[in-house]
């Protein structure tokens, strides 16, 4: 073999490993894309302690079930029933900041509730112990 066949080979080979690696982060997103929207039809079915219990560990951590009860539904009650939602992107990543290390897809979905067209939802599944499990959700 030259040394013109052996890059050749080095750049296929790159090629395919950047391919598969690409191609497993989009697996992973959308798992964790399907995740989320099971979780969100809990909050959206107002069964926010069941969302709670469904969440990351590092999410439980940072407020207890009975505080975000109380704050999801001060905050989801005067939006209103969730009429649409549509996934506008989600990015697979490694770190976020304040978050233990990990694997993360960061979602965002632009939901128009009865009271509030418009919002952008961002919610952020992590990789807990093989499965997707809500670490963050805010309302824009």
């Amino acid at each position: 073999m030259n040394v013109k066949s052996i890059i050749k080979s080095l750049l296929v080979c790159g090629a395919f490993v950047i391919f598969a690696t690409s191609a497993q982060a989009d697996d992973k997103t959308a798992a964790a894309v399907e995740s989320a929207k099971r979780w969100l039809a809990l909050v959206d079915g107002a069964q926010y302690a069941k969302s709670w219990q469904e969440a990351a560990p590092f999410f439980k951590a940072q407020v207890n079930a009975k505080i975000w009860e109380e704050q999801i539904s001060a905050v989801r009650a005067p939006l209103g029933k969730a009429e649409s939602r549509e996934l506008v992107g989600a990015q697979f990543v490694n770190e976020l900041p304040g978050a233990p290390e990990g694997e993360f897809v960061v979602i965002q979905f632009k939901t128009d509730f009865a009271n509030k067209p418009d919002s952008v939802e961002t919610i952020t599944p992590m990789m807990v112990d093989g499965s997707w499990r809500v670490s963050g959700y805010f309302i824009r």
